[in-house]
């Protein structure tokens, strides 16, 4: 039997389908964080400590990435800074903003603020990061994943208007704001609002991945 939600620690709702994004970073490997050709292993839950917070905007982020990154190396670990990614909107949209952070923390990709690189430039992830390079008609947030050692690319599109409703839990937000919510308004709300976060980590069906 599951743990009452209102039992749990903040944010820590199980997600126990959700499968960690694998990547080699080799910046890493070369400071001796990581043995050659090991990978990091981040978790939704490293995404949400990044974030802030857990939400279907934040899981579909994650799972853009997670799926992106599948389709571009189906067979071996993809490589941090060798992706660059294009978002189909402004990064100051709420949306855009949001996800191109999530995605640009698991796949390196940086503007011009990001790292440079080691002596040299190994490893630099610096202007592989941009925004509003879209079609017209992309209503449903849309990321392009290109690798830049071969060219390959795909366009990851996530269905956010699909997303399952939140019901009328959300109704308690308000008073988890004020810090005036009951012990079972909180529970109501976490298990309403994780349950959405849950359908976005294991419903495929949400996004369509393909070659652009």
């Amino acid at each position: 039997m599951s743990e009452p939600s209102h039992n749990r620690p903040n944010w820590c709702v199980e997600y126990p389908n959700s499968e960690p994004i694998r990547i080699r970073d080799p910046v890493a490997e070369a400071l001796t964080v990581l043995a050659p050709g090991d990978p990091f292993e981040i978790s939704y839950a490293d995404v949400v400590k990044a974030a802030g917070h857990s939400c279907p905007t934040a899981a579909g982020a994650f799972r853009m990435a997670q799926l992106g990154l599948a389709a571009l190396y189906p067979h071996e670990l993809p490589i941090r800074g060798d992706i660059e990614v294009t978002a189909a909107g402004p990064k100051d949209d709420p949306a855009y903003g949001v996800m191109a952070r999530i995605v640009s923390y698991v796949t390196g990709a940086a503007e011009e603020d990001g790292f440079g690189g080691l002596a040299g430039g190994y490893g630099d992830r610096q202007h592989r990061l941009h925004f509003g390079d879209a079609d017209a008609d992309d209503t449903d947030p849309t990321f392009r994943f290109e690798r830049t050692d071969t060219g390959e690319a795909v366009r990851v599109v996530y269905h956010v208007g699909d997303v399952p409703g939140a019901g009328p839990a959300t109704q308690y937000l308000r008073k988890l704001i004020d810090g005036t919510a009951t012990d079972e308004e909180r529970a109501a709300f976490a298990d309403a609002w994780h349950g959405r976060v849950r359908a976005v980590l294991t419903d495929d069906g949400l996004f369509a991945v393909s070659r652009p």
